[in-house]
């Protein structure tokens, strides 16, 4: 199915690691392997470099690595790491390293804290590696009682985390880069894909929980049917084609042309990207996080998702999160607009991928 550009909004129903360090101060300190021995200069890196090195240097490293982001004006990875062995192996492998005081293991006890004693409505938490901490966002409608317990339990965790506000509420942005319909729901195509040698397409999860049938005009004919579903804790859904309709492997840029995608691929913090959906059309941003908690407002929670700055409205649901021909997300939901901007969160592609056995095409 070709993603093709939607004249104008249509009513909506509500439902709903690599970081880059752009004119940001940082006071982690660099340490060297000694010191008289110069800083090796890091590596010029494209993203997905960027990406292969610090897959290999996380192996290389072991224990001692503490997470990896992207610096995208000077094109480098920096390496968190917890000592001077571990120093010395990440710049001699063409990396800017940094010591920092928090393990992986600490942020990632500090996260199941959270997910005990902190699992509220309108919350969220990914880790950062730009502050080396748990970072908590609390949405607009946590307040009162429910505010105060999480102020708690994030500065019972110390250095671990910190809390940050923001204006909008956390929800998932069903309602609808095409738009996809189904009863009175109205979602976005994510990316066609192929699965057991006939054509499908992926989308949202929680729009395929709520609609077994699609059609790509408002009261048209079916062209597809639900054909495997996760959510809450994914937010996955597929689709099969059950017509004729053309389903190139494209994007929709809503200026008149596509962008062909020829491959999924993980994202990287701090990796700049775009998002097609059928009520926003398309915007940009970057990556901010990865293996994202949600607790969207109404009580579901999904685990595992893209944090990204990029903004999306309610209709953008299952649409695409994509860097050039690579296919990285599937819209999930978020707080904000994008008149206002705010955060939005994305089902990672290859995971949904894998479960369901298909690949992109």
């Amino acid at each position: 199915m070709k993603h093709r550009r939607i004249p104008k909004r249509r009513a909506a129903v509500a439902g709903a690691g690599v970081v880059a360090l752009i004119g940001a101060a940082v006071t982690f300190q660099t340490a060297n392997a000694s010191d008289d021995t110069p800083t090796p200069t890091p590596d010029t890196l494209s993203v997905a470099q960027a990406g292969k090195l610090a897959s290999s240097l996380d192996k290389e490293l072991g224990a001692d690595a503490a997470g990896t982001y992207y610096d995208a004006q000077a094109k480098q990875l920096v390496v968190n790491v917890l000592g001077k062995e571990a120093v010395r192996t990440a710049e001699s492998a063409g990396a800017k390293a940094r010591v920092v005081e928090n393990s992986l293991a600490e942020l990632k006890s500090a996260r199941t804290t959270l997910g005990d004693k902190a699992s509220i409505p309108g919350t969220s938490w990914a880790t950062d590696p730009a502050t080396n901490k748990v970072v908590v966002t609390a949405d607009r409608t946590v307040k009162g009682a429910e505010l105060q317990r999480l102020d708690k339990v994030v500065k019972q965790l110390g250095g671990k985390a910190e809390l940050q506000r923001t204006k909008g509420e956390f929800k998932p942005l069903i309602a609808g880069g095409d738009a996809i319909f189904g009863d009175s729901s109205r979602c976005s195509l994510g990316f066609n894909v192929v699965k057991d040698g006939a054509p499908h397409f992926l989308t949202a999860g929680h729009c395929t929980e709520a609609v077994t049938s699609w059609s790509d005009k408002q009261g048209g004919p079916a062209i597809g049917a639900n054909a495997g579903s996760s959510f809450p804790d994914n937010d996955y859904g597929i689709v099969k084609y059950s017509g004729d309709t053309a389903h190139p492997s494209e994007v929709n840029l809503y200026n008149g042309g596509t962008q062909k995608i020829t491959k999924a691929g993980a994202a990287t913090v701090g990796q700049q990207v775009q998002r097609s959906g059928s009520t926003t059309q398309l915007h940009d941003g970057k990556v901010t996080g990865l293996d994202a908690t949600v607790n969207y407002g109404n009580g579901d929670v999904v685990n595992g998702l893209i944090q990204t700055d990029v903004c999306a409205e309610p209709g953008d649901s299952g649409g695409a999160l994509f860097a050039g021909d690579t296919a990285l997300g599937l819209t999930s939901g978020g707080s904000g607009d994008c008149s206002a901007g705010g955060e939005t969160f994305f089902q990672p592609v290859p995971e949904a991928l894998e479960a369901f056995g298909a690949k992109i095409g």
